[in-house]
């Protein structure tokens, strides 16, 4: 069980990384990086980010607060 907070794959939805919240049941929620909607993915389809996923998705978060969408 990864540690709430911990940037994470879902395989499921194309290789989307979110952030991990907790758990819903059988699922596993997960958070966009940039905000938004949490979404449940099952957890035989989520890993643990790699190093360039962790880094493509801080670049993300960065650039998208720079632009003012993400507090």
């Amino acid at each position: 069980m990864p540690s709430v907070g911990t940037l994470m794959v879902d395989a499921g939805r194309a290789g989307r990384v979110g952030v991990f919240r907790g758990v819903a049941g059988p699922y596993w929620s997960l958070r966009p990086v940039c905000g938004g909607v949490e979404w449940e993915a099952r957890p035989e389809h989520v890993r643990p980010a790699t190093a360039a996923e962790r880094l493509r998705a801080r670049t993300a978060r960065a650039n998208a607060r720079s632009r003012g969408e993400v507090l």
